[in-house]
């Protein structure tokens, strides 16, 4: 589920609240009973790094894929990135 950050328009008071995406926007606020309880747009609270899937990742093929790195040892059309040869 979701953290949505809310922000009270009338008395500033401010809090993060746990929601499913489907429930309806909270209105009223907690602290001084005001009506203008507002959702905030916030960054998202994860970054994506290292090499996992990304939504570039399948995008018809734009970009070239990452060469496997070589050994020197490798035969001829194996390129080094076969099961014969762990990284």
């Amino acid at each position: 589920m979701p953290i949505y950050e809310y922000r009270c328009d009338s008395c500033g008071f401010q809090k993060e609240h746990l929601q499913k995406m489907s429930d309806e926007p909270l209105t009223v606020c907690p602290s001084c009973s005001a009506n203008s309880y507002r959702k905030q747009l916030s960054a998202a609270g994860f970054q994506l790094k290292g090499t996992g899937w990304y939504a570039t990742d399948f995008k018809g093929g734009t970009s070239a894929p990452a060469k496997p790195a070589e050994s020197a040892s490798a035969p001829a059309g194996c390129g080094g990135a076969c099961a014969c040869h762990p990284g």
